[in-house]
């Protein structure tokens, strides 16, 4: 899980150019509320999601399952890998 965790967050860091010196990005800072990542975005990070873990991300997985975060997305991945 703390693998699946750093490389989420090295790919959001690298793909929407957030500096690694930010103070208020980390695993647990909410990416729509601060603006790390908009609606765009987030069609993207789905789309990456899918290819890189071979997942279906469903329009149900987006409403039982928070996704605002690194670690909850990571949680998600790892929970629909696990299945």
């Amino acid at each position: 899980m703390e693998e699946l965790l750093q490389q989420l967050e090295d790919y959001i860091r690298e793909r929407y150019e957030i500096d690694e010196n930010d103070e208020d990005f980390d695993a647990d800072v909410h990416l729509f509320d601060y603006g790390y990542i908009d609606s765009i975005g987030a069609t993207a990070l789905i789309a990456h999601i899918e290819k890189t873990y071979g997942i279906q991300v469903t329009q149900q997985d987006l409403m039982l399952h928070p996704m605002n975060t690194v670690r909850e997305i990571a949680t998600f991945i790892h929970s629909k890998i696990a299945r």
